[in-house]
C-alpha cells in the first residue's frame, strides 16, 4: 500500500471540509505531504488545497525558504501564502515560536477548514519521551493528538503513523528538494538532544523503543479519554446556572468540587482549564489548595499562565484579558450614545436621563444610593446583600448626576423616572 493511498485513507473523514491548508516549512516532511496531496487531487475529488508558510524571522538562512516553497507550489499548482510573525524573545524560544506559528495559522482558517501538519511517527516518539522526562502526566504522555480544534477550523496530522524513513524514501523516489533547518542540529534544544543523542542510544540497546513509546501514547490517550469523561460528570454539578452568568465569565460552584477527592478535583480543573491556559505543573497546584481552603473573608487568587482564578461568594471565576487589569477612569459622557469604558466594556442607557451634569466613575468609598421605597443605602451594604464578587466591586460603573450617585449600572434595577442604566462587561478572552 503506497504512502499516497494511506494518506488518502487517513483523510477520508475530512473530505467534506471546505478547504485543506498545508503548513509548509519547506522541509522534508511538509514537502512530502504537499506533494502527495497534489498528486492525489489529480485522481480524486478533494477540497481546495493551499500552502501556508510561517516566516519567523529568527534565522538569516530562513529568508530563502519562502522562495523555495513558492517554487514548489507553482510547479504543483498549489496557491501559496507567506505569514510573517514576530516571536517574542522569551526564555523558551521554542515555545514562543510555536505559539506564534499556531496563532498565525489558526487566524487563516474559516469555519470548518482543515489545517494539515506533517508531524510523523518519529516526532510522536520524541514528543512522548520529552513529556515523560518533564513529568507532564497522562495528558502529556498521550503525545500529539491526530486531530484537535484550532480557531474556527481543525488541525489534523495525517502522517502520525508514518516513519521519517518512509517520508525520506518518498522524497527520494520523486526527486524532491527540501530545505534543512540548521536549528534542528542545535543541541541546546531539548528535542534535538533527544533526537540526536538519547534516542539513538536507546534504539541501540532496545530496538523496540519506538513502538513501545507509541503504544504508551495510545494507552495514555485512551486513559485521558476516560479521565475527560469523569471530568465532564464531575463538572456538571458545578456548572449549574447562577446569578452571575450574565457577566460572561467562565465560572464554577465551589461546593461540588470540594465534595470530590483531591485527585478528582485536579482532574476536573485540568479539563476545565485546558482550553483557557497552560496547565499547572505539579508544584503549582498548591495555588489551587490555597484558593480552595482560604477563609470566607479572604479574596484568594490563583494566577496561571493566561489568567487567574478567583473565588468569591462560593464560586470560582476565570479572569483573563481586560479582567486582569484595573480599568482606567471613564471618559466624559453625555448619557446619550453608548459609552465605551476603557478596558471595561460598554455602558448603555434605556430612556432619557434626568437633566444635569452626567458623570461615570468607579467606587471610591462611602457612596450612598437612593433606592425607590428604601431610601438611601450604603453601596458597600448593597454589594454585600447581592453577594457581588469582590473582584467586581472596584470596576462596577457608577453613574452620578450633578455629583450625586443615581445608578449602579444593572444592579439596582429601574430608577425613579423612565430610564435605566445597563452595563455590558468586557468579554472573557
Amino acid at each position: 500500500m503506497s504512502l499516497e493511498y494511506r494518506l488518502l485513507q487517513a483523510l477520508s473523514a475530512w473530505r467534506g471540509a471546505p478547504r485543506w491548508s498545508v503548513a509548509l516549512s519547506g522541509g522534508l516532511d511538509s514537502l512530502v505531504l504537499l506533494h502527495a496531496l497534489s498528486r492525489l487531487r489529480e485522481q480524486h475529488a478533494l477540497p481546495p488545497l493551499r500552502a501556508l508558510h510561517v516566516a519567523h524571522g529568527l534565522q538569516a538562512v530562513a529568508e530563502d525558504w519562502p522562495a523555495h516553497c513558492q517554487t514548489c507550489c507553482e510547479a504543483w499548482q498549489v496557491p501559496f501564502e507567506v505569514l510573517a510573525v514576530q516571536v517574542p524573545r522569551e526564555a523558551s524560544l521554542e515555545q514562543a515560536a510555536r505559539q506564534a506559528r499556531y496563532a498565525a495559522l489558526g487566524a487563516q482558517l474559516q469555519d470548518g477548514e482543515l489545517l494539515l501538519l506533517a508531524q510523523h511517527a518519529d516526532d510522536q516518539v520524541e514528543t512522548v519521551l520529552q513529556r515523560l522526562l518533564r513529568g507532564t502526566g497522562v495528558r502529556g504522555l498521550a503525545g500529539m493528538p491526530s486531530a484537535r480544534p484550532l480557531a474556527a477550523g481543525w488541525l489534523f496530522r495525517p502522517l502520525l503513523n508514518e516513519s521519517r524513513a518512509t517520508l525520506a524514501a518518498y522524497a527520494e523516489q520523486h526527486a524532491l528538494r527540501w530545505v534543512d533547518d540548521p536549528s534542528n542540529l542545535d543541541l541546546r534544544f531539548t528535542r534535538n538532544r533527544l533526537r540526536h543523542q538519547v534516542l539513538p542510544a536507546l534504539r541501540e540497546h532496545w530496538p523496540g523503543v519506538d513502538a513501545s513509546l507509541r503504544r504508551c501514547a495510545e494507552q495514555a490517550a485512551e486513559a485521558q479519554g476516560l479521565l475527560d469523561e469523569l471530568a465532564v460528570t464531575d463538572l456538571a454539578a458545578a456548572q449549574q446556572p447562577a446569578a452571575w452568568d450574565w457577566l460572561g465569565l467562565p465560572q464554577l460552584a465551589l461546593a461540588p468540587l470540594r465534595a470530590l477527592s483531591q485527585a478528582r478535583q485536579r482532574n476536573a480543573l485540568r479539563h476545565w482549564l485546558a482550553p483557557r491556559t497552560l496547565l499547572p505543573d505539579a508544584a503549582h497546584w498548591a495555588g489551587w489548595e490555597a484558593l480552595r481552603d482560604a477563609g470566607e473573608d479572604r479574596q484568594p487568587v490563583w494566577r496561571l499562565h493566561a489568567g487567574e482564578l478567583r473565588r468569591s461568594a462560593g464560586r470560582l471565576f476565570w479572569l483573563s484579558g481586560d479582567w486582569c487589569v484595573t480599568p482606567e477612569e471613564p471618559p466624559a459622557w453625555t448619557g446619550k450614545a453608548p459609552l465605551a469604558l476603557p478596558g471595561n466594556g460598554v455602558l448603555h442607557v434605556q430612556g432619557v436621563l434626568p437633566a444635569g451634569q452626567v458623570s461615570v466613575h468607579y467606587r471610591r468609598g462611602g457612596e450612598l444610593l437612593c433606592l425607590p421605597g428604601r431610601g438611601q443605602r450604603d453601596l458597600k451594604r448593597l454589594f454585600n446583600e447581592r453577594d457581588v464578587p469582590a473582584f467586581l466591586r472596584q470596576r462596577w460603573p457608577l453613574l452620578a448626576i450633578d455629583g450625586e450617585l443615581c445608578a449602579v449600572a444593572g444592579l439596582d434595577g429601574r430608577q425613579c423616572g423612565d430610564w435605566q442604566v445597563q452595563w455590558q462587561p468586557p468579554p472573557s478572552s
